[in-house]
């Protein structure tokens, strides 16, 4: 009789855990846990049961009370759960007491978008990007219980006199994220040459929430097969297409999609693929209009490009996915708006520059086009002071 092994890998499952606080609103709760369990799905992890808590600030010790963390725990073995995952950053004590009474492995959000970006870099930049954002977030948190970095220390780090572990770690920490900055600057510099052989051209770049529809209208845009995925952070790396409309060549770039408490270790190691829309001439601004908070993750990339210094760049809101939308209140207290509302209310503003489409649907893309047309024109005549544009 022959015995037959299942190699199929177990998938790993979790519980998610979210506070109610003065900052975080029940119904905001709502959103932001079915985010959570999105990521937590990205990499293939199943969530299994989530628990949300009413408290003023977040234990000191263990982030929820005590009552709350004994439910967690009976739910962990009754669900035969690997992991609980917490949707905001834990402190080094906080992971510490957890741990010791939680049987199983603890993550707070930042780590579980590190874990994401891990599996999805591709190229070595983004490689080298990520690796130096995990040693960022790891130096502050560093305790005894860290001690294996000692075996791969290698030639790097060699313990001084009368050092003590921890100290030896930390150098050792330190001394890999000083290597890997050497790295991205070597990188940089590269990168930087190519962008210059580019500024004979008008450079467009895409940007928004993650999981908003770049990838699929780059496709559409530049007529050339771009990688799309409805995952989160299908796209680390920039990637940069000619585009031609109406003879006009410029240069359009999709980057890395923005998210709600972003880890700011990302943000930093990622200044210099982020360089793309610094160096823009127009941002195109994708939103998902069909999501119930696209205004609050129009902010969040409206903040994030204020926090990378590329906000005073021409703008054009895409609000893209307008064959899924639903009449949903943005707000707890809103009536339902229709899409024809919502169309009329962004584009009352003269100042800005607002499209509807979908991407999906192929549907308005053409009047995307001609506004793309009117702004790529102005930029190119600025280069180009004597071209006269086709009509």
């Amino acid at each position: 009789m022959t015995n037959y092994t299942n190699t199929t890998p177990k998938t790993e499952k979790a519980i998610l855990v979210a506070l109610i606080t003065q900052h975080q609103s029940a119904e905001k709760i709502k959103e932001y846990v079915t985010e959570l369990a999105l990521l937590t799905r990205t990499l293939g992890i199943q969530p299994v049961a989530t628990f949300t808590q009413q408290l003023d600030k977040p234990n000191v010790k263990t982030f929820v009370g005590k009552g709350k963390l004994a439910e967690i725990k009976t739910t962990l073995t009754a669900e035969q759960a690997d992991m609980v995952i917490f949707d905001d950053d834990l402190t080094p004590s906080q992971v510490k007491n957890l741990e010791q009474d939680l049987p199983c492995k603890v993550l707070d959000r930042s780590l579980l978008i590190l874990d994401i970006f891990v599996k999805r870099a591709k190229t070595a930049q983004a490689k080298t990007q990520v690796a130096l954002a995990q040693y960022q977030y790891l130096l502050p948190r560093l305790t005894k219980l860290w001690t294996h970095l000692s075996r791969q220390k290698g030639g790097i780090g060699m313990r001084g006199p009368g050092e003590t572990e921890l100290e030896t770690d930390r150098r050792i920490v330190q001394d890999k994220i000083a290597l890997l900055r050497k790295k991205l600057q070597a990188i940089e510099r590269q990168n930087t040459t190519q962008r210059k052989f580019r500024k004979q051209l008008v450079r467009v770049a895409l940007v928004g929430y993650t999981n908003v529809g770049k990838s699929t209208l780059m496709q559409l845009l530049s007529k050339e097969d771009v990688y799309a995925e409805d995952k989160l952070f299908a796209t680390l790396d920039a990637t940069v297409r000619k585009v031609v409309l109406r003879q006009v060549l410029f240069l359009l770039t999709d980057t890395v999609g923005f998210i709600r408490k972003l880890p700011h270790t990302l943000i930093e190691s990622f200044r210099s693929t982020l360089a793309e829309v610094r160096e823009a001439d127009i941002l195109l601004h994708v939103i998902d209009i069909s999501h119930a908070a696209f205004e609050e993750q129009k902010q969040i990339v409206e903040d994030t490009l204020v926090e990378i210094g590329a906000a005073d760049r021409p703008i054009i809101l895409v609000f893209n996915k307008m064959d899924q939308f639903a009449a949903t209140p943005t707000k707890l207290d809103d009536p339902k708006v229709s899409l024809a509302a919502l169309q009329q209310a962004y584009e009352n503003d003269p100042a800005q520059p607002v499209v509807f489409i979908s991407a999906l649907q192929k549907a308005n893309l053409d009047h995307l086009k001609a506004l793309l047309y009117q702004h790529v024109v102005k930029q190119h005549q600025k280069i180009y002071p004597n071209y006269l544009p086709s009509t």
